[in-house]
C-alpha cells in the first residue's frame, strides 16, 4: 500500500511540473493542455479495459466526471496566472481545509500523533512555499481554490467506489464532451506545438488516468484526514522534481522544509496504523 501511495503521490507531482512546462514555456494554451488531458486519460483507461482480464462494464457518474473536469480546467486556467509557490499553496491548502473538515463532521477522531503530524506537514508546506507565493491574483486564487474543493470532493466521493478502473475510466469518459462544450465556448481555437501535445497527452494517460485509477483503489482505505495530508507532499515532491529536470535550485530552507513536511506525513501514516 505504502508503494502505491508513493507512486500516485509522485504522478500528481509530474502532473504539476508537465502544466508548468507546458503553459510557462508557451507550448500549449490552458484550454487546450486540459482538453487533451481529459481526452487522452479517457482513451488510455478505455484500453485498459479491453485488456484480458480487465474487461469489465464501464462506470459513469455525472457528478464526479464534472468534478473532475472542473478540478482539471481550473487548475490549468488558474496557474497562468499563478506562481508555482502561490497555486500549490492555494489548491493543497483547500484540499486539506475540504477533506479534514469533511472527515472530522463525520466523526473522524484525531489523536495526538495524527494531530502533530498533521501540524508539522501543513507547517512544513507554508515553509516551503509562503517566500514564493508572492500576491496572487483575486480571480487566479479563486479558479485555484475552486479546482481544490472540486478534486477534494473527487476525493469524498470517490470512498464509496467499489471498482477503481471502471469509475476512473467512466469518470475520464465523461469529461470529455464536457471538455468540448469549454473548448467551443473558447473558440475552438488551439495553441500548442508538438513538445505542447506530447506534454498534455502524458500528463493525461499516464500521471492522470493512470495515477487517479490509483489513488482512486487507495482511497476507500484511507481517512479523509490522511489522504488530504498525504497530498501535502505533492509540493515538496514537484520542488525536487523542479531540482532534477527543471535545474531549479534548493536552498536550505527548501530542504528544511520538505524534511519537515515529510516527516509530518510520516507521524500521520504512523498514527493510522497504531489505529
Amino acid at each position: 500500500m505504502l508503494l502505491k501511495i508513493v507512486l500516485a503521490m509522485v504522478a500528481f507531482a509530474a502532473n504539476s511540473l508537465l502544466c508548468r512546462l507546458a503553459l510557462k514555456g508557451l507550448h500549449m494554451d490552458a484550454v487546450s493542455f486540459s482538453g487533451v488531458r481529459l481526452l487522452s486519460g479517457a482513451v488510455a483507461l478505455y484500453l485498459l479495459l479491453q485488456l484480458p482480464g480487465m474487461r469489465r462494464k464501464t462506470e459513469f457518474n455525472v457528478l464526479n466526471a464534472a468534478l473532475l473536469a472542473v478540478y482539471v480546467f481550473a487548475f490549468s486556467l488558474a496557474y497562468v496566472s499563478l506562481t508555482t509557490a502561490a497555486g500549490a499553496l492555494l489548491l493543497f491548502g483547500t484540499v486539506q481545509i475540504v477533506m479534514s473538515g469533511w472527515g472530522l463532521a463525520r466523526g473522524e477522531r484525531l489523536t495526538g500523533l495524527k494531530s502533530v503530524g498533521m501540524l508539522a506537514a501543513m507547517g512544513g508546506l507554508a515553509l516551503l512555499l509562503l517566500p514564493g507565493a508572492g500576491h496572487p491574483s483575486i480571480g487566479a486564487s479563486l479558479l485555484m481554490m475552486v479546482s481544490g474543493a472540486a478534486w477534494a470532493v473527487y476525493c469524498i466521493t470517490g470512498k464509496k467506489v467499489r471498482d477503481a478502473a471502471a469509475a476512473t475510466a467512466g469518470n475520464f469518459m465523461l469529461a470529455v464532451p464536457m471538455a468540448l462544450l469549454v473548448f467551443a465556448f473558447h473558440g475552438m481555437s488551439i495553441e500548442a506545438d508538438i513538445y505542447g501535445v506530447l506534454l498534455a497527452v502524458t500528463s493525461g494517460a499516464l500521471m492522470s488516468g493512470g495515477a487517479y485509477l490509483l489513488w482512486y483503489s487507495l482511497l476507500p482505505k484511507l481517512s479523509p484526514t490522511t489522504a488530504s495530508t498525504l497530498q501535502l507532499s505533492v509540493p515538496c515532491l514537484a520542488a525536487l522534481g523542479g531540482l532534477v529536470f527543471m535545474s531549479e535550485a534548493l536552498d536550505g530552507r527548501m530542504l528544511l522544509a520538505i524534511v519537515i513536511t515529510l516527516s509530518g506525513i510520516g507521524l500521520v501514516i504512523a498514527a493510522d496504523r497504531r489505529q
